[in-house]
């Protein structure tokens, strides 16, 4: 009987061993995520006090920039400058450009079926864009494939923590160590030095537009998804974008660039804005597009598309 009973003794101290080893790890992990959440929102104060100096509420930006949903991510500015170097110091030589051409897998059948579905479905309120702005709905159905794949696929990334980071790369510092080359010159790192602030300078200006955007929209910042580089909606504009030639098509005072409708009609003032006509020629028309992408290919695409979703209109009836 005394050995059970001693046993039961050691049982109950063993348990109370462990359940103290538990609580002291416990503790001691939550001691060093509370302090690895104070040095992340300290990292964030001289981006954060930007905006309040730019005129931003400083209750809601340390509330923006405290969330556990937001971390500094340097790899974003950091690729982005990589590749630049790798540019910069390539020692091949530069040959023929290569020839834009279609981007063909937009012509597949099945792609302009959907289109021409799309375009179909939306006819009605393409009918009152082409009168308010003059471009028609066989080009926006084309942009919008291409774009979103008709708003299907609007990115996977977070438009306030890609922005919000490269903004703050301004600090070369925090990525330095992430600068793949090694046969960098002094010259060289001072050319990315300043290329890295201006390239910070933009996305701090996208970030303010971002803002903007958000509370025009009552929506949280933090919860925008977007592409690699923070652009936003079934259109994909850049926030400065949405904020210059955004449009309400819904009529709900708002503009929602994740609704059809708005992001039909904010594309729509965007190609106008920039001398779309139906009467100009081809060349007028791919100028016109290559300021929507910096791509001649990309014109070409989409000149094709909104081609084809116009003769499969003509064939079966628009």
């Amino acid at each position: 009987m005394s050995r059970w009973i001693e046993s039961d003794s050691m049982n109950i101290i063993r348990m109370k061993r462990a359940a103290f080893v538990v609580a002291l790890a416990a503790v001691f992990f939550c001691s060093m995520f509370n302090l690895a959440v104070a040095e992340e929102q300290e990292l964030w104060q001289p981006l954060v006090k930007q905006l309040v100096d730019d005129g931003f509420d400083q209750a809601h930006m340390t509330y923006l920039f405290s969330s556990p949903d937001l971390e500094f991510s340097p790899k974003i500015m950091a690729r982005k400058m990589n590749s630049l170097l790798n540019i910069k110091l390539s020692t091949k030589k530069a040959g023929p450009p290569k020839q834009p051409e279609v981007m063909v897998r937009y012509l597949n059948p099945i792609l302009i079926a959907g289109a021409y579905a799309f375009y179909r479905e939306n006819r009605a309120e393409f009918a009152v864009i082409e009168e308010r702005y003059g471009v028609p709905g066989e080009l926006l159905t084309a942009l919008l494939l291409v774009e979103t794949r008709l708003g299907m696929n609007v990115g996977d990334s977070n438009a306030f923590t890609i922005l919000a980071s490269m903004a703050l790369s301004r600090d070369f510092s925090l990525i330095k160590s992430r600068i793949t080359r090694t046969d960098v010159s002094d010259d060289i790192m001072k050319w990315l030095i300043k290329r890295t602030e201006q390239k910070a300078s933009w996305a701090y200006t996208e970030l303010k537009a971002l803002l903007l955007y958000a509370k025009g929209n009552d929506q949280n910042p933090l919860s925008i998804p977007s592409s690699m580089y923070g652009a936003i909606g079934q259109c994909q504009f850049m926030p400065t974008s949405a904020e210059h030639y955004g449009r309400d098509g819904t009529g709900d005072g708002r503009v929602d660039l994740f609704e059809t409708r708005d992001a039909l009609h904010s594309m729509a003032n965007f190609i106008a804005e920039h001398g779309w006509k139906n009467s100009l020629s081809p060349e007028g028309k791919h100028k016109v597009l290559y300021r929507y992408n910096h791509s001649d290919s990309y014109a070409m695409t989409i000149l094709s598309v909104a081609d084809k979703i116009s003769k499969t209109k003509d064939l079966f009836g628009g």
